[in-house]
């Protein structure tokens, strides 16, 4: 949806600040675009969903409102999956977001129509939304910048509860550059959510670049994962250009399991039938079957065995805590596949191959189950087949702006990549 009359209003009246001597804020007149998923004030807001009617919220996001206190002007709202549920953004309301590299394939999802927009030209960053990789996996699909901040660094104001632990606000921008404006506005702390970190920002940190004398660990498939021959050879290439500019990058083994994957769909069932469980009743008719599924799945879900997921989630977070003894990151590739065609589902990617290997789709996941390190999806290259594949950095715990700041000179490492 295009804000025609809002957007120009807005341009108008910065143009005229300008004229009149005025010092514009730091995203003065800067165009970006919202997820559907977010509310913005006088905007219809569907989530993707006929269930929302045509909800037009009265009041901003205050992740949204903050970019606009800084002169950003929102121009559009963008698609995304019904309730944000998929890799893959299409939904029963507006059908299919295509990929702008190929339009017989998606470009990610959830925060699909976000990534589109960035990657086209259309706004330098727009803000997305996520719980499983819904940042990460369109940013690596469309070519672009994705960030997965830490848990509170941007107060998530837009669910029923504010205790929830995978959610996260994130840009999806040009560069890095254009992602740590993103960060320098949207984050800090906020009443409005408990959860939300008593941390500033620091731009400059995050800008630093450098590579020289950095230590990363580098896993190809976190120990389980099938990766695409294609995916496979430009992370090969972009870890050569990487050490390259000064860093050490050395493989490491990592014994993780498709019980990873397993025990993120069960949070995310509950997520969704806590949420969105009550709409069944009057519109269960007009929703995407898989949304209905995994409500039911999260509506009989046994709580012993949700609460156990901790458990996993902890043996996670002591590898990761003994990986950072020795490492400043951890790179891995943000998913096993090229873009996949529009066609398909994530209901294609759950299996478990002859050799043991998981056939899945994202790498990211993993990474919303610990949700207080940052993780960054960056281009590394065009496969073999002409798609983007994007590098994931996965940080230590809070440390948004060393991720970027890697990220930022990873860019620099990575910015002759072509065609591979």
């Amino acid at each position: 949806m295009i804000r025609d009359e809002e957007a120009l209003a807005s341009a108008r009246s910065a143009d005229q600040a300008i004229a009149n001597g005025k010092t514009g804020g730091p995203l003065h007149g800067v165009p970006f675009a919202a997820k559907d998923l977010t509310p913005t004030k006088g905007d219809l807001t569907t989530l993707g969903s006929w269930t929302s009617g045509d909800w037009v919220p009265e009041e901003t996001t205050l992740c949204i409102r903050r970019l606009e206190e800084a002169g950003a002007i929102l121009i559009g709202k963008t698609t995304t999956p019904e309730f944000a549920y998929a890799s893959f953004t299409k939904s029963p309301r507006w059908g299919a977001t295509r990929n702008p590299w190929d339009p017989e394939r998606t470009p990610g999802g959830s925060s699909g129509g976000s990534a589109v927009a960035v990657a086209t030209g259309v706004v330098p960053f727009a803000e997305g939304t996520d719980m499983g990789g819904s940042v990460r996996i369109p940013a690596a699909f469309c070519g672009v910048v994705g960030l997965k901040p830490s848990l509170g660094r941007i107060p998530m104001t837009i669910l029923p509860s504010v205790f929830d632990n995978i959610s996260h606000f994130g840009p999806l921008a040009r560069t890095i550059g254009d992602a740590i404006a993103f960060m320098d506005t949207a984050s800090g702390p906020s009443d409005d959510d408990i959860m939300s970190l008593p941390l500033s920002f620091s731009a400059d940190t995050a800008r630093a670049g450098s590579l020289e004398g950095k230590r990363f660990a580098f896993s190809m498939d976190l120990g389980y994962y099938q990766v695409q021959s294609e995916v496979e050879v430009v992370m090969r290439k972009a870890i050569e250009k990487i050490r390259g500019l000064g860093a050490v990058v050395d493989e490491v083994p990592m014994q993780w399991t498709r019980a990873v994957n397993d025990r993120w769909f069960d949070v995310w069932c509950v997520f969704m039938s806590s949420f969105f469980g009550d709409r069944l009743t009057q519109h269960e008719h007009h929703m995407d079957p898989a949304v209905v599924s995994m409500i039911e799945r999260g509506l009989v879900a046994n709580a012993t065995d949700y609460k156990r997921v901790e458990l996993l989630r902890t043996s996670m977070w002591r590898d990761m805590a003994k990986l950072f003894e020795t490492y400043d990151a951890l790179l891995c590739p943000t998913c096993a596949t090229t873009a996949p065609s529009l066609n398909e589902s994530d209901d294609d990617y759950v299996a478990t191959l002859p050799d043991g290997n998981f056939a899945g789709l994202d790498i990211t996941c993993p990474f919303n189950l610990l949700p207080q390190l940052p993780a960054l999806s960056l281009p590394a290259g065009l496969a073999s087949n002409g798609l983007p594949v994007g590098l994931q950095v996965v940080g230590r715990r809070f440390a948004d702006e060393q991720v970027l700041s890697l990220g930022a000179g990873i860019e620099v490492a990575l910015s002759s990549n072509g065609k591979q």
